[in-house]
């Protein structure tokens, strides 16, 4: 005979079972809860699929943390979860409050010795008593604004990095907004909120190129113009790779383009990848050649420019604001931006390679372009390069430096004529030439672009028409090095601008 009261208790089970079912759904509907140190009570919430979002950067010799919520629309590209080698770290989580965690660029050292754990109480007592104490100053001073640099340790007599609202004040210029942190050698672009803020105030205006990639827009910023170079969603590999390098700490020269902000932004249809730099209006060196010609000091100002950004890129710097070692692996005059002042500078970083040298391993994109074929250096068309050896990249740059030198003197004055612009292999190959029609060009028949004997009779021509020579040799170790290039055109070279 069943006992009193077993079947009720039965029956609870499944709906108990139920009523837990539903409490998970619910947690699971609702949005996170995330810390953010710009938000009322440091405390944001996302919507439906959003995510905690933490990342840390190093600004000004220091590691700066920021913690917020990143909306669904934001998760869909899933960009700003990934970090940059010696650039950043940034985390994506979704469980409340997950982001609380403190990143670090530098790996802690585990190292343990006599006496190690005491030393770790004490730094775990004493670090947040000094930083309650630098809080508690910093209200008494100010009634305004809040300085939540998690992950600092405090050092007395260190300038302490801007915060993001003196950043932004609406009397700085982008040149003063860039300068302010990147003057002080860390070199590696703004802070990625700035840089999503600047990104989000821009009003487009017109489109001035497109590409394999999709288009390049004029757009405005506070009255100055910018360049916003939009990637098509299926090219999210070349937007990321590109934001990287320009990332790279040290990376800011003058004769490379300069970076200023990188965002992806979702109108619920699609998602715009953009990549904002500054603005020149001469456009890229194709274009201009095709517009004019140029005098022998005109010529030797942008050849000494070019070959400038090319050896700032293929240096290392080492330290710990150093630079790796890049190879464009696109150079063609295309890839190259005139300034309004004469100078040339070096764009488009999708397709570069950086160098470990303390690992001596080489970071290449997984990216399906391989460079234009025209360009293509003896030993990428016949596959014969060694893709394990660093040198070999920065070898490949300089044969396309051969050529584009080539491109630039022919619109210089020799004799008193000027010859219209032309291509490379214009006359040996079809206007959109295989690999096949390049590589028995190049390989089999081994031809390279005419020097004309006129150029015997300009000592600048003549240098220059030595320097191709010797930059697009079939035996890639005979080849110059960029900062050969550099010295040996900055001896005979003068400065002129360009004119408007």
């Amino acid at each position: 005979m069943a006992r009193p009261g077993a079947r009720p208790r039965a029956r609870a089970r499944p709906v108990l079972g139920l009523a837990l079912l539903l409490l998970s759904l619910l947690h699971f509907c609702a949005g996170l809860k995330c810390v953010c140190q710009l938000c009322a009570n440091n405390t944001c919430e996302t919507g439906v699929d959003g995510a905690c979002w933490n990342s840390v950067m190093l600004i000004n010799g220091r590691e700066e943390a920021v913690k917020t919520c990143l909306s669904p629309s934001e998760m869909k590209g899933q960009m700003f979860c990934y970090g940059s080698r010696n650039v950043s770290k940034r985390n994506c989580c979704f469980t409340d409050f997950c982001n609380n965690e403190t990143l670090r660029l530098e790996p802690e050292q585990s190292e343990a010795g006599p006496g190690w754990g005491s030393l770790e109480v004490a730094a775990a007592v004493l670090v947040p008593m000094c930083m309650l104490c630098a809080a508690v100053l910093l209200a008494l001073r100010t009634a305004q604004g809040q300085h939540c640099h998690l992950g600092q340790h405090h050092r007395p007599d260190v300038e302490e990095p801007p915060d993001d609202q003196n950043l932004m004040s609406p009397e700085k210029s982008l040149q003063e907004l860039i300068c302010d942190l990147s003057a002080s050698g860390s070199g590696s672009g703004l802070p990625l909120l700035v840089q999503r803020t600047i990104a989000r105030s821009i009003v487009l205006q017109e489109v001035i190129g497109k590409g394999h990639y999709g288009e390049v827009w004029r757009g405005k910023w506070r009255g100055e113009d910018v360049a916003v170079k939009i990637f098509s969603s299926r090219d999210e590999r070349s937007w990321f790779r590109e934001v990287e390098i320009y990332q790279t700490i040290m990376l800011r020269h003058e004769n490379i383009l300069g970076f200023i902000a990188a965002d992806n932004k979702d109108n619920g249809s699609w998602t715009q990848l953009w990549l904002v730099s500054e603005y020149h209006e001469h456009g890229s060196l194709f274009d201009y050649l095709n517009r004019y010609t140029v005098s022998v000091e005109g010529m030797l100002v942008l050849a000494l420019s070019i070959a400038s950004g090319l050896a700032h890129l293929h240096m290392e710097i080492i330290g710990i604001q150093g630079k790796p070692a890049i190879a464009h692996r696109d150079l063609k005059s295309k890839n190259i931006l005139v300034k309004k002042s004469g100078m040339a500078v070096i764009a488009d970083l999708g397709l570069a390679v950086k160098h470990d040298s303390i690992t001596n391993t080489i970071d290449i994109p997984a990216n399906h372009r391989v460079g234009t074929k025209r360009y293509m250096a003896p030993e990428v068309l016949d596959d014969s390069m060694n893709m394990s050896n660093f040198e070999s990249f920065k070898r490949v740059d300089i044969y396309s430096l051969g050529l584009v030198f080539w491109e630039l003197a022919r619109r210089c004055p020799a004799g008193g004529a000027y010859e219209d612009y032309q291509l490379p292999y214009y006359d040996m190959v079809p206007s959109d030439p295989s690999v096949e029609d390049m590589r028995k060009v190049v390989c089999d028949q081994k031809l390279r672009p005419s020097i004309p004997n006129q150029w015997q009779s300009c000592e600048a021509l003549r240098i220059m028409g030595k320097i191709m020579r010797e930059c697009w040799y079939g035996n890639a170790a005979a080849r110059l090095t960029a900062l050969r290039v550099k010295k040996t055109i900055s001896q005979v070279a003068t400065v002129k601008e360009i004119p408007d």
